[in-house]
């Protein structure tokens, strides 16, 4: 069968150079097969053109050797440059001669024409089924496609890697070139190197001997190139005071820690460099016992065989477990200070862990009882406790001190005995009694402090606590130094409301602390009163009466106070005739008109009294009198 001149232009392009070989290639080219059914003829050479002919005849043969249908011929001037086989893929043959005016055959030529466009069947291609380490060679496993195969046969293989975009290894999914098939036909394994941490594809398809490829078929390979991470649990912060359970346990992002058998992924932990106890899977624990620092080591491998950490001993140690299951000792010190006898100091040892920086406590109850302990206020600092005793706030006796300390670990000691053997005990008073007694008179306290004993105190601060009444400040506190070598201290008290007074000593480090008693300073309202004029006149002009109460130390205000305001004449006692409010300021005014006949030539006082109020810090107060003679 002969074609016509027209060729599709991908079967052009991409079967060029297989197509060019035919004609007058050597002979072993000539067994090439294409998958189109367009082949190229070189014109000189099939049939040839030798001198005095005329015309060529072209005769196609089937694969048995049959023509395929009547032969052709061609004015010399214009031979065959292209010829289409049937669509049955096959090895065709094309034979041509030429003859000249008379029809003699001057020259004769063939050449083989081999189509094959049938679709091979995929290989069977696989990948390792597990994770790959980085830096082991990933390994592409390939399998011959079944049969039945083309006529062309099986050309090689085609395959291109990729991280999931796809694609295909040829540039054309339809027609692979001979620079694609780059594997050969008899492959199995592909060595493909180390691959990138992740996933990558492999896309293989079967070739025909045409060039035709198989649909795809994929292998996937899945690196792990990271070592899993791997950490430990339990207490492996400080001392613990007895056996400690550790985790080691690890995660990987990739490859996974899920249990896969005695190869796949495992834990183990390590004590001491001793047998190591291991877990399939992500997680192993173990116990730590026994006073001391404890190695901890561990390791973990990923489902790729990546392995984190050590448990050989070698190098630092993954973790250390510290333990300390002894308590420490306690005891208080050999004597007391005389400087501070209200001191209380215990000294703590430990070997291991050493003394808590934080815990500990000093308690005191009275000897001989049963009665709980009463902490005092402990200070903790570099192996001591440091209680100060308030003794002036305990009745006199004996007392007993019990103290608690404690380890790093958490280890408690009790101890009651001092460091050179004895119990802890002291008889309180521990610190020089002391007496204070004082006196106040005429807006003055007197004093004097001394020894119970003997003696006096000199040189000592006094403090003189003044509580005032309901409604001044509620204390005012002044602190002195005695100058007085016998011990004696003396003080005015500033003007102000009605108040307590007490004398106080603190006490120091050796003296006990005392104060005098509680004495009462009554303090009258102070206020004032004038009259307008000395005379009056009956009928005439009243006569105004003012005045002005003084609040110095009060703290509420003064408005409103009653004043009342009192008068007698000779003979006869004081009599109130009117009471009136005071003003914000305390003062007061009244006018007040004489009518009565009976007031000419009598000489009357005036005065103004305050009785006070609820809230008033002082005591009822009465203003000095003023004379008015009636006319």
């Amino acid at each position: 069968m002969i074609g016509d001149r027209t060729l599709l232009a991908l079967s052009i392009a991409t079967a060029a150079l297989a197509l060019a070989s035919l004609g007058a290639a050597p002979a072993s080219a000539t067994e090439s097969w294409q998958a189109s059914r367009d082949f190229e003829i070189d014109a000189e050479q099939v049939p040839g053109q030798p001198s005095g002919a005329v015309r060529a005849v072209y005769r196609l043969l089937d694969p048995l050797g049959n023509p395929v249908g009547p032969d052709t011929d061609k004015p010399i001037s214009d031979l065959f440059d292209w010829f289409k086989v049937p669509a049955t893929p096959g090895a065709y043959k094309l034979e041509a001669w030429t003859v000249d005016a008379e029809g003699a055959e001057l020259s004769r030529g063939s050449t083989n024409l081999r189509f094959d466009d049938v679709v091979p069947p995929p290989p069977v291609v696989s990948g390792p089924e597990r994770w790959l380490r980085g830096d082991e060679v990933a390994l592409l496993r390939i399998e011959a496609p079944a049969e039945p195969l083309p006529l062309s046969g099986l050309g090689g293989y085609a395959f291109s890697l990729d991280r999931g975009t796809g694609g295909h290894p040829c540039a054309s999914p339809s027609l692979c070139t001979a620079a694609e098939t780059d594997l050969a036909a008899g492959a199995e394994a592909v060595a493909l190197g180390t691959l990138p941490e992740g996933t990558t594809f492999a896309r293989v398809a079967s070739v025909s001997g045409a060039g035709v490829p198989s649909p795809l078929r994929t292998a996937t390979f899945r690196v792990d190139a990271t070592d899993p991470l791997l950490s430990l649990a339990g207490n492996l912060d400080g001392w613990s005071d007895g056996p400690v359970r550790v985790w080691a346990h690890a995660t990987d992002a990739l490859s996974g820690m899920s249990p896969a058998g005695p190869t796949g992924p495992l834990t183990a932990i390590a004590v001491d460099g001793s047998a190591p106890a291991t877990a399939l899977g992500d997680t192993v624990a173990t116990w730590v016992g026994g006073s001391g620092i404890h190695r901890m080591d561990a390791l973990a491998r990923d489902a790729a065989g990546n392995v984190a950490g050590a448990i050989d001993g070698a190098g630092a140690p993954a973790a250390v477990v510290r333990i300390d299951e002894d308590p420490p000792a306690v005891a208080f010190a050999a004597a007391q200070d005389p400087a501070e006898p209200e001191r209380i100091e215990a000294q703590v040892a430990d070997p291991l862990s050493g003394p808590s920086p934080g815990r500990g406590s000093i308690s005191i109850r009275l000897a001989g009882t049963r009665a709980r302990y009463e902490e005092l206020p402990t200070r903790v600092a570099a192996g001591r406790l440091v209680a100060r005793w308030d003794s002036d706030s305990y009745p006199q006796g004996k007392y007993e001190f019990l103290a608690a300390a404690y380890d790093a670990a958490g280890n408690q000691a009790l101890g009651s005995d001092r460091a050179r053997g004895g119990r802890m005990v002291l008889v309180n008073p521990v610190k020089t009694p002391v007496s204070l007694t004082s006196a106040l008179a005429h807006g003055r306290i007197d004093g004097r402090l001394r020894r119970v004993g003997g003696g006096v105190v000199a040189q000592q601060r006094v403090a003189v606590i003044e509580t005032f009444a309901a409604g001044a400040e509620p204390q005012r506190r002044t602190t002195f130094r005695t100058t007085d070598s016998s011990g004696a201290f003396a003080m005015g008290l500033r003007p102000g409301p009605s108040r307590d007074v007490v004398a106080f000593f603190a006490g120091t480090a050796t003296l006990t602390r005392s104060s005098g008693g509680t004495a009462h300073l009554e303090v009258p309202t102070a206020l004032r009163l004038r009259a307008s004029t000395a005379e009056a006149k009956v009928g005439g002009k009243p006569v105004v009466f003012s005045g002005v109460v003084r609040a110095q130390g009060a703290r509420g205000a003064v408005r409103g106070l009653p004043v009342e305001l009192q008068f007698r004449y000779p003979g006869a006692g004081w009599r109130g005739f009117r009471t009136i409010e005071a003003d914000r300021r305390g003062r007061f005014r009244y006018a007040y008109r004489f009518s009565d006949d009976d007031s000419r030539g009598v000489r009357f006082q005036f005065r103004a009294h305050v009785k006070g109020r609820e809230g008033w810090p002082y005591e009822p107060g009465t203003s000095r009198p003023v004379t008015v003679t009636g006319r």
